[in-house]
């Protein structure tokens, strides 16, 4: 009987190495070499040049234009002088707000991986940490969309139009908004 109990245990346990050696690597193999484990190096850029990062996706996605991506556009948004000013000013006041934010949720999240990677995470360090993480995140997401309706109101209705058309989303991009029709 111990024998039959040795041979099943062998067989189990090679069973389960070779099984082992060809399962899928988890997607987030190679990642675990990142200095800090949570936003990426990519996000991270992002948050340090007060990029949006999809934080404005309701806006954007709704007809209400961003102000880098009018500023991309240029010339094919057909822009007057003042128009022009009017969004570079937006676009340097939402940088002024984000960046900073963007710091601090940097600082957030290294603070979060350190703990973990010298195992002194404690309930009580993550009940403090996460909520704080997340008003982080909510107080950088709303600059992003308060100037997202702020450009909304330097561009004429068909310029609205011709950005959504640009930025690929069509003519229904805008479903009516516009400054005339927004207020």
């Amino acid at each position: 009987m111990f024998r039959l109990w040795i041979v099943t245990a062998a067989t189990l346990i090679a069973a389960g190495t070779a099984k082992a050696q060809h399962a899928s690597p988890s997607p987030y193999s190679g990642l675990e070499a990142r200095p800090i484990k949570g936003p990426s190096d990519q996000q991270i850029a992002d948050l340090r040049a007060g990029r949006g990062m999809g934080l404005a996706l309701p806006a954007e996605l709704n007809g209400y234009p961003g102000p880098i991506h009018v500023l991309e556009l240029g010339d094919r948004l057909g822009p007057t002088g003042e128009q022009r000013t009017r969004v570079r000013d937006l676009h340097a006041a939402m940088r002024t707000e984000t960046v900073p934010l963007g710091e601090r949720l940097i600082a957030q999240e290294t603070d979060l991986d350190r703990q973990f990677a010298t195992q002194s995470v404690a309930p009580a360090s993550l009940q403090a940490a996460t909520p704080d993480i997340g008003a982080t995140q909510g107080a950088l997401r709303g600059p992003h969309l308060r100037y997202h309706s702020f450009a909304l109101e330097v561009l004429t209705p068909e310029q609205v139009r011709r950005y959504s058309e640009l930025r690929g989303y069509g003519t229904s991009g805008s479903h009516g908004h516009g400054p005339k029709s927004h207020h």
